[in-house]
């Protein structure tokens, strides 16, 4: 179907008209970049896209038609837009739930902070601010410095703090996670990493990545960031009953709520499995691994948590092709029984499976309880689509 895209651009206080619509060629609805280089090409002055607006059509975060709030930087000239629309206050009116990237002052801020943060270790920056990644879950871009690229990755109130985690793991294994140049709340300034996301793993690389994050969990148990998120059984299974007795649970049958209630009191089987409690990635797959030849570096901890690790085992087969399935689950199931002599990985993989769908689905709504509503249809629908999986699993 591919994506098409409308922009409302403004200029201050100020909207200047409406470009569009016209097509992109990437589908993905968070991945601006095409956006930016496209309208800053017809404006002749440079933007950035702040949010996303709407969507008709397309579903999962791609395709369909997009309409973006777009900051143009400095004035373009006139004639270049089409007449703005008669309602306005979309792009006006203020929000409690915006993310800091998301409106032009509080993105000015970020981009100072970073572009201080960076001349204050000797890296100033030297070309403009490019934009690869906007949404609700984070913004992301890549700052030119005389030394190499930086990116700067904003996240959320909920997101954890990445850099506390990096610090935690770089101390067992430095190799296993990105540098960090500077952090700040709900910020971090990364070196870049050559190479490329590693969706087409062989099984070598799998396996490498596998075992050196069970590895990092086994040896930092007792060095976790004090402020790391809870989701250890007691946490996450009271968390899974708020959630299916919230406004999710309109969405289900009578007959769903009853299955998924009486699934939740399967936690406490997972802890008898002897894995222990530790950091977590909580989004373990192969695109948030990036490898230029040598062993992976893994990325992307904003869903880091404190909670037992096998949903980091079972998350790594969800973007693999099936054929190369089982070697991420031997990998996995050998590291931690050399880890933890006398734990049941294998058993834990199978008690988990449909209890790793709740864990997502708490996750799914903690996203939607904390994003603006213009955003919201990125995750309409996942608490309770994710809640049918886990019965699924249960019932094969």
């Amino acid at each position: 179907m591919g994506r098409t895209v409308s922009a409302w651009v403004t200029a201050g206080e100020e909207c200047l008209g409406v470009l569009g619509p016209f097509p992109v060629n990437v589908p993905w609805w968070s991945q601006v970049e095409p956006v930016v280089t496209h309208v800053g090409h017809v404006l002749e002055v440079p933007v950035l896209v702040l949010r996303l607006l709407s969507v008709d059509g397309g579903e999962g975060g791609r395709d369909g038609h997009v309409t973006y709030h777009v900051e143009a930087l400095e004035r373009p000239a006139p004639g270049r837009l089409a007449a703005p629309p008669v309602d306005q206050a979309a792009l006006t009116k203020p929000e409690a739930l915006r993310s800091p990237w998301a409106g032009m002052k509080s993105l000015r801020e970020v981009l100072t902070w970073a572009s201080d943060a960076l001349a204050a270790v000797g890296r100033p920056v030297t070309g403009p601010v490019e934009q690869h990644k906007t949404w609700n879950l984070a913004g992301l871009f890549r700052l030119p410095t005389g030394q190499g690229p930086v990116w700067l990755k904003a996240t959320p109130r909920f997101a954890a703090d990445e850099a506390g985690v990096i610090a935690a793991l770089a101390r067992v294994d430095p190799g296993l996670v990105p540098a960090v140049i500077a952090a700040g709340e709900g910020r971090v300034l990364l070196e870049h990493l050559p190479g490329e996301d590693c969706w087409q793993a062989s099984p070598e690389t799998i396996t490498s990545a596998v075992s050196r994050l069970v590895a990092a969990q086994a040896a930092v148990a007792d060095g976790l960031p004090p402020d790391l998120c809870d989701r250890r059984t007691p946490v996450i299974a009271e968390q899974a009953r708020k959630l299916l007795a919230g406004e999710v649970a309109r969405e289900l049958t009578a007959d769903e709520l009853r299955a998924a209630r009486a699934l939740v009191e399967r936690w406490p089987t997972l802890d008898e499995c002897g894995l222990p409690d530790t950091l977590v990635h909580g989004d373990f797959h192969p695109g948030n691994w990036r490898s230029d030849g040598g062993p992976p570096v893994v990325v992307d901890f904003a869903d880091a948590h404190l909670g037992n690790p096998v949903l980091d085992g079972l998350r790594v087969c969800d973007f693999l092709p099936e054929a190369k399935q089982a070697a991420a689950t031997r990998a996995w199931i050998d590291a931690w029984e050399l880890q933890v002599p006398g734990c049941d990985p294998a058993r834990a993989l199978a008690v988990a499976e449909p209890l790793a769908h709740l864990s997502y689905a708490v996750r799914y709504q903690e996203f939607l309880d904390g994003i603006e509503p213009s955003e919201r249809i990125y995750h309409l629908g996942d608490p309770a689509a994710t809640i049918r999986a886990a019965l699924r699993c249960a019932q094969g």
